[in-house]
């Protein structure tokens, strides 16, 4: 019999050591590395597809700009910096301006919301991507490995747009890039992870378990840990409220000064790129104007430059500011008025909204019963229990001091410098938001869940139970639909004891 070499395509052992010389532990971490290394290399390319359709995206629009201006100031080099000046005040980096009248640098800080949400889609999507294409190629990646290849990358990119923008006119301020473009890359990475997941609760536990020992009790009780989940929602819809709100003020507002809004457009520019160009800024800005309007029903107002406060309790004289579309929203200097008041229906609204969402998550509904004619058990009711006035009060609370963190975030992240001097602040003081969003959302949705959380506890204790009996079709009796099964069993009678009685008699 002839023998009979068997051939493969790939080798049956492992391949020798290429490293002999290295000691043991350093070749284990070789190894170790050198699996994870698939991981690493597609987040990190996925990092950097992201920032360069990011900074793709901007430089696209600013060229388009820039060919349409029919009195170009700069090359198409000039525009490239734009771009990728815009790109990083997207992320919150503050810029410099040094082609002034006055020869000072003049910092450019306020970020366009919108452009914001460019590179936090970009890298959430790519830090999800990382981790499926981990799943689908079996590659030993975890959830760290991933999110530090989609950082790692994107910050690379970031790190060369930055120093490409420094030779333009608008350069940007060091320690803000190396701040914020890091920062916006591991939190939107490490969102795009946690999705990827499925959203876990473990990571957030992990965090209350390092806490001592006092503190963790009353956080992290057996019953609450699924509770968070409902102060979030609360918070989210009082949030939602408040920024809803302030985007109506806004257009309402914007609706009453049509005309000298569109009197603003022809001010600015002249040709239809120009004012194509106002459009898509107005257009950025329409986060940070619904943000500010909040801030202005909530009682402090914003600020339109140095100790110039707008409030609906009074406004301030601002500075001489040039002709902006959504300028000609703000009101009128001088003292409240009763329309400026009427404001106050929204953190009004919003503290309400918040009070109903806890106790609905307070007192859950009961589940609907099968019908006990078709079960074939007897109905049971799976309504959870619902909380108690004292728990009802806590994560109320919570939701109230999540949703006044929120709109504090939001508050900063809208306003920031335009200039020097006089200019050097624009839009809500985040703490004076922060605090009013805490007071409306605490003194109106806390008497809110308890008196909610009574009436719906009253109106379950009144409705008619259900109390498992039904007429039969044929006899018209009424029978229990726990007892009926052992009823029907009873009558039937096993059919050997039958055989054996009659064999007997």
């Amino acid at each position: 019999m002839a023998h009979v070499i068997p051939m493969t395509d790939r080798p049956t052992g492992r391949p020798p050591s290429r490293l002999p010389h290295l000691p043991p532990p350093l070749t284990r971490q070789l190894t170790r590395l050198r699996g994870r290394s698939p991981g690493i290399v597609s987040g990190m390319l996925g990092g950097a597809v992201a920032a360069g359709l990011g900074l793709g995206s901007f430089a696209v629009l600013v060229t388009m700009l820039w060919i349409s201006s029919p009195y170009p100031d700069s090359g198409p080099g000039g525009a490239l910096h734009v771009a990728a000046a815009l790109w990083l005040l997207a992320h919150g980096a503050e810029l410099v301006r040094a082609d002034t009248l006055s020869g000072a640098a003049a910092p450019v800080g306020l970020t366009p919301l919108l452009l914001l949400a460019v590179p936090l889609f970009l890298l959430h999507r790519a830090a999800r991507d990382a981790v499926d294409r981990a799943a689908e190629g079996h590659t030993p990646s975890s959830a760290r490995t991933a999110w530090a290849g989609v950082v790692l990358g994107y910050v690379a990119v970031g790190a060369a747009a930055a120093l490409y923008a420094t030779g333009g006119d608008l350069r940007p301020s060091w320690p803000w890039a190396v701040g914020c473009v890091p920062l916006v890359a591991v939190v939107a990475a490490g969102a795009g992870v946690w999705t990827a997941y499925g959203r876990p609760h473990e990571p957030f536990l992990g965090l209350l378990v390092r806490l001592p020992r006092r503190l963790r009790r009353p956080l992290m009780p057996p019953v609450a840990r699924d509770r968070y989940g409902e102060a979030v929602r609360g918070a989210a819809a009082g949030t939602a409220v408040l920024v809803g709100g302030g985007s109506l003020l806004v257009a309402a507002s914007l609706l009453g000064h049509t005309s000298a809004a569109v009197a603003a457009f022809g001010q600015l520019t002249e040709g239809w790129s120009g004012r194509f160009a106002v459009f898509l800024l107005c257009l950025a800005l329409v986060p940070n104007a619904a943000i500010w309007g909040a801030a202005y029903a909530l009682g402090p107002g914003f600020l339109l430059g140095v100790g110039h406060t707008t409030g609906p309790l009074a406004s301030a004289p601002g500075p001489l500011l040039p002709p902006f579309p959504l300028l000609s929203a703000v009101p009128a200097t001088g003292p409240g008025t009763p329309l400026t008041w009427a404001t106050a229906a929204i953190p009004v609204a919003a503290g309400l909204t918040l009070g109903w969402f806890m106790a609905t998550a307070a007192v859950r509904p009961p589940a609907p019963l099968p019908d006990p004619a078709t079960a074939p058990h007897p109905p049971y009711d799976y309504a959870p229990p619902p909380w108690s006035a004292r728990r009802t009060l806590a994560f109320t609370f919570l939701a109230a001091l999540l949703c006044a963190a929120a709109l504090a975030l939001l508050g900063a992240l809208s306003g920031g410098p335009l200039g020097a001097s006089a200019l050097a602040r624009f839009g809500p003081v985040w703490w004076q938001t922060g605090t009013a969003t805490l007071a409306w959302t605490a003194l109106l949705g806390l008497p809110t869940a308890l008196v909610v959380r009574g009436w719906r506890l009253r109106a379950q204790r009144r409705a008619p139970k259900h109390t498992g009996k039904h007429t039969d079709k044929h006899t018209g009796k009424h029978t229990d639909a726990a007892q009926e099964p052992s009823r029907t069993a009873s009558k039937q009678k096993p059919a050997g004891r039958t055989g054996a009685g009659t064999g007997d008699g």
